[in-house]
């Protein structure tokens, strides 16, 4: 039998439960005092935790420790080191303040976007100390940000634990101004939900697209989809279960509170969804989860494909992102109570959200701008790509009758009775879930929809707070000036309201109508990633990071390079692996299918005057097939001939936009024809499996 979570729920996590029995009692109460104040923890207590991390770490089978940190690579980054050091002819197990505080990783390798010269190595790794250390692969790692030796970021993580101080700070300053004098620190919390695909390791094998990209890039779409919707939240098939549990078991022993799971909308996807905790905590278990994702899945014959769109034609797999806020004596700021017309609090709060979202809408879109993510959103299967903000009808009608002034009767919450007497009657929530919202309102929190499943959720995290720090200082300067505070409160909720009202949409954002809507409220739109990051340095946006002491101009741009670059790498490899794919795989098939169909030909209108015998679908399937494979062949040329461009292109803006307009139309007209040509030619000949064989075969 299996032991109940409970019993080993965080077994691998150095936390406050094994600090406290480790610790002596004065450096445990500096350890919480860092943790909930944010003051600096003692050279002389980091030596004491040390001792303590590695005493707990090898009676555990640990023999090293790594800085565990997230570079912008997109992935997780880790330098292994012993515990041992020389003593005598032998050795002793050691560990320092020193070595836990700061680590030094080779940053010569890793994107820097101009900030340091690929001579220039020495890097730095700073501790986190209010991120569990936590036992991996035998490994005691140390969550950690990334710095160079200049001191700029190189990492994602440090700008969202700079921003976590500007919300406290602001949002402090602002309770104060409610007569609230006992909260010390605010905390931004999250819940990202997990979306990904599971497909069988022997087709994932016989893919080279899957292999060097993580998504098809040929693939025409099979007899059934997702029209019956009958996957989501369907029967699991065993090996799925199998690899839910297990990956249940792995994560809770990591601490990481793995809550809801289910079958997605498209075959073959899944869901992961954890409870809220602090934001860097989230952002460090959400990398864990999807590392965990992909070793789980091997060890069941699986593959966990993260890429935000790895099938063309039926849904594609996105993180929601859902964002709150709340104090250190418990209250969520985000939450309107039961009459929220009267909750001044939550009012100013909301209007400062509406405010935030609409004034650094760029920001937002660019936060969750990836090549990835540009195969997923505005496709009726997620967010479009310009933001609004989802309210729900009883917030909208509070908000409306502040903007009037008029009064609104609180009437509670509406009740179900579902007309069978063994049912519950319930509650009805605050809002609906607008599915189609890339920012929506349910209940006491912001559900940010537009996030890659691929993407790391500081990005967002770190901008969404920086913008909320912004607009609540900005509020409080304009509140400690008044001389009467509430009638200053309200005049300028009314005046958010009034001014903000235009990025609130409750509606459809899948359709038709929304888009010229977009155009009427004069809301941004940035189809693309490159559209997207080009909105990176604009004075307006470099002010708030550097206001708020989150990123610095240098550092902004050094981001913005990195994350064109690497746009443009992705591209070009995706673009060389379909010539590849379609020059020595695809090409010969069709030829040598064709030549099957002619030598058939030839041989009926051999036989045809003994025997009566018609050539006539031979001749049109050979037609049909000889010109597809010639432009199947133009398609190869084609594109090949944009990559040459695109690769010749000087800037790091303009080649990605040459990547954009010209290689990625040039691949997608390559798809077409090949796509076509898959349901022309037997399965059986075809030189990959098939979307069928992929989706249905777990």
């Amino acid at each position: 039998m299996h032991a109940a979570p409970d019993a080993y729920f965080g077994c691998n996590v150095f936390n406050t439960e094994v600090m406290r029995s480790m610790l002596p009692k004065k450096v445990y109460e500096a350890v919480m005092r860092t943790r909930t104040l944010g003051t600096p923890l003692p050279r002389d207590a980091a030596d004491v935790v040390a001792t303590a991390m590695k005493d707990w770490a090898v009676s555990k089978g640990c023999t090293h420790f790594t800085h565990w940190f997230q570079p912008m690579t997109g992935v997780t980054a880790e330098k292994h080191d012993a515990f041992i050091a020389p003593c005598g002819s032998g050795v002793i197990l050691e560990f320092s303040g020193k070595e836990l505080i700061k680590g030094e990783p080779d940053a010569s390798s890793f994107p820097s976007g101009g900030l340091r010269a690929t001579f220039e190595a020495r890097g730095y790794t700073a501790w986190d100390p209010t991120s569990d250390a936590f036992i991996k692969d035998r490994t005691l790692c140390i969550p950690t940000g990334f710095v160079s030796y200049t001191g700029d970021v190189l990492d994602k993580k440090t700008p969202l634990l700079r921003s976590m101080e500007a919300v406290s700070r602001a949002c402090v300053r602002m309770l104060r101004l409610f007569g609230n004098e006992n909260v010390q620190r605010v905390m931004t919390a999250v819940g990202p939900e997990q979306e990904y695909f599971l497909i069988d390791k022997a087709s994932y094998d016989a893919r080279e697209d899957l292999i060097l990209t993580g998504r098809t890039l040929f693939g025409a779409m099979p007899p059934k989809g997702e029209e019956m919707d009958d996957h989501y939240f369907g029967n699991l098939t065993q090996r799925v279960s199998d690899f839910m549990r297990e990956l249940d078991e792995e994560l809770w022993k990591l601490g990481i509170y793995a809550k809801t799971e289910h079958n997605e909308v498209a075959p073959a996807q899944h869901e992961l969804a954890p409870i809220y905790t602090t934001s860097n905590i989230a952002a460090d278990h959400n990398q864990l989860t999807m590392e965990l994702m992909k070793k789980t899945a091997l060890k069941h014959g699986l593959v966990c494909l993260l890429h935000e769109k790895p099938f063309a034609g039926i849904s594609g797999s996105g993180k929601h992102n859902n964002w709150s806020i709340a104090t250190d004596d418990g209250q969520n700021l985000l939450d309107p109570g039961d009459t929220p017309q009267d909750n001044m609090q939550f009012l100013l709060v909301l209007c400062a959200f509406l405010k935030g979202v609409k004034e650094y809408a760029p920001l937002l879109r660019l936060s969750s701008a990836s090549a990835g993510n540009d195969c997923r959103l505005g496709g009726n299967e997620a967010p479009p790509t310009v933001i609004s903000v989802f309210v729900g009808d009883d917030l909208q009608r509070v908000l409306d009758a502040i903007e009037k002034g008029e009064s609104l009767d609180g009437t509670g919450k509406e009740r179900f009775n579902l007309g069978v007497d063994a049912m519950p009657q319930f509650r009805k929530d605050t809002t609906d879930r607008n599915r189609t919202s890339p920012m929506a309102f349910t209940g006491n929190k912001f559900e940010f929809r537009m996030l890659g499943s691929a993407d790391s959720i500081s990005c967002f995290n770190f901008v969404m707070n920086t913008i909320f720090a912004k607009i609540i200082t900005d509020f409080c300067d304009e509140l400690e000036k008044a001389e009467d505070f509430q009638t200053a409160l309200n005049d300028l909720i009314v005046r958010s309201i009034r001014e903000n009202k235009d990025i609130i949409f409750n509606g459809n954002g899948y359709g038709d109508a929304w888009v010229e809507e977009c155009k009427r409220r004069g809301l941004p739109d940035y189809p693309s990633t490159v559209e997207a990051l080009m909105q990176y340095d604009r004075p307006e946006f470099v002010e708030i990071f550097e206001q708020n002491h989150v990123l610095t101009h240098a550092e902004i741009t050094s981001r913005k390079e990195i994350l064109l670059d690497n746009y443009s790498k992705t591209v070009s490899i995706e673009a060389k692996t379909m010539v590849d794919m379609a020059r020595k795989k695809i090409l010969p098939v069709c030829i040598a299918y064709t030549k099957e169909l002619c030598d058939a030909t030839l041989v009926k209108s051999q036989l045809s005057p003994m025997l009566n015998i018609s050539d006539a679908v031979e001749n049109t399937l050979a037609a049909e097939i000889s010109d597809l494979t010639a432009g199947l062949y133009d398609g190869i040329e084609d594109l090949r001939s944009q990559l040459r461009v695109a690769a010749e292109t000087k800037g790091i803006a303009e080649q990605a936009m040459a990547y954009r307009k010209l290689v990625v139309p040039a691949m997608e007209r390559l798809r077409t024809t090949a796509d076509a040509l898959e349901t022309l030619i037997p399965q059986e000949k075809w030189p990959f499996p098939c979307y069928s064989e992929i989706l249905y075969n777990i």
